[in-house]
């Protein structure tokens, strides 16, 4: 889909909802704890799972801890594009296996990001993730630094983000996590709706559109979801509705 903006269906309650985070609840910013979160999200997030039953999850790039942190909930979800997983609200984190051959991409680009403090190399639980947000000039280096440094790595895979390169095993990504959340109590027998911003969010778009669910591309870009909103402002006042017309709020 790379045209219009697709028509958004009517909420039903028995949805499940999974949410990306960055650039999907929050707008991009030039670091990862750089964000700025809307005062409005942790409300619209609190009803929403109320009225799904806690069928609400989060599914990101980030560590599920950086995002309670931001949020102020342990709402359900997977992190670091599925590496981690949480099935319930406060629940038991299940945390990635230690990947020796992560540490080894991660060890060669440390010299390049101490170099350019315009870069950052973010040392994840499984994964590494190189940013060159504040220096696009040098996406071609990064770019010829990580396929470097992945010469001779086994299992591991690159996925392009919006100005960053992130390096994971290459059996994790978004689609597999939601997939295993729609098999965990909470979300089992559901549709599940997903909504999310960049390349990483395919995925998990390509695995909801073949359970028949719904899919959600926030601003521009070629995707395979089957439905479009403009940005993460007119995605969070839709949310807001979502969860109005499900708990029978009356707008204001």
């Amino acid at each position: 889909m790379s045209g219009e903006e697709g028509h958004l269906p009517a909420a039903e309650r028995n949805w499940a909802l999974f949410l990306d985070f960055d650039g999907t609840l929050t707008e991009l910013a030039p670091s990862p704890d750089a964000i700025s979160i809307d005062p409005r999200l942790q409300d619209i997030l609190l009803s929403l799972e109320a009225a799904l039953g806690g069928a609400l999850a989060l599914v990101s790039g980030r560590p599920l801890s950086q995002i309670d942190e931001h949020l102020g909930l342990s709402l359900p979800g997977a992190g670091i594009h599925g590496l981690q997983l949480r099935e319930t609200r406060n629940g038991v984190l299940r945390p990635p296996p230690t990947d020796g051959a992560v540490a080894a991409v991660a060890a060669s680009l440390a010299h390049m990001v101490k170099a350019d403090p315009r870069l950052l190399l973010e040392e994840k639980p499984g994964a590494v993730a190189l940013h060159y947000r504040l220096a696009p000039e040098r996406e071609a280096e990064c770019r010829a630094a990580v396929a470097a440094a992945l010469q001779g790595q086994q299992g591991l895979s690159l996925i392009d983000g919006k100005m960053v390169l992130e390096i994971k095993p290459d059996h994790v990504n978004k689609g597999h996590a939601i997939a295993q959340l729609m098999e965990t109590p909470l979300f089992r027998g559901r549709i599940p709706v997903f909504a999310g911003d960049d390349r990483t969010d395919e995925d998990g778009f390509r695995i909801v559109n073949a359970m028949r669910g719904v899919t959600i591309k926030v601003g521009q870009g070629e995707t395979e979801a089957a439905c479009r909103i403009a940005s993460v402002g007119a995605l969070l006042s839709w949310l807001d509705g979502v969860a109005r017309s499900l708990s029978g709020v009356a707008r204001k």
